[in-house]
């Protein structure tokens, strides 16, 4: 037997706020111009997900943050049926995602606009904004459009 869940809802922004740190504040501030980034070491170049002082390579402290595709493909996955605030219902699909143009780079995020039981380890995913506290964007993705649903749309 087969659950139907519905389509997967955005958290409400309004309840999501942020705390940046040195580590993570240039991560934070791309994502405010719509820009998806991740922390890469600037001597051996390895990336880092979340952003740590040090390389867990060769423990160097510089870090560069190149802008990323904004593309990525769904590591892990859960269904969510009630919301983490009020414990009413809601559907809502958090996503551990692999970074395209970030070889090694993971992001927790959400997913939306898909119905959560159509959700699959190894699909395409790009990137969308949520509005949340304090004028911050918090990266979301939803699914990516294929070369035939683009010619469609």
């Amino acid at each position: 037997m087969s659950l139907q869940y519905g389509p997967a809802e955005l958290l409400p922004g309004d309840k999501i706020s942020i705390t940046t740190d040195t580590s993570t504040e240039p991560f934070w501030s791309m994502a405010r111009e719509r820009k998806l980034t991740a922390c890469q070491c600037g001597a051996c170049g390895h990336f880092r997900m979340p952003p740590t002082p040090y390389c867990p390579e060769c423990q160097c402290p510089d870090m560069i943050w190149p802008e990323l595709p904004g593309t990525a493909t769904v590591f892990s996955f859960a269904i969510c049926t009630r919301s983490p605030y009020s414990g009413e219902p809601l559907v809502y699909v958090p996503v551990v995602v692999d970074l395209d143009g970030a070889p090694g780079a993971r992001l927790v995020s959400n997913l939306v606009g898909i119905n959560a039981e159509d959700v699959e380890i190894g699909m395409k995913v790009s990137i969308d904004w949520n509005p949340i506290r304090d004028g911050w964007l918090l990266p979301i993705f939803r699914p990516a459009l294929t070369e035939e649903r683009h010619e469609t749309a």
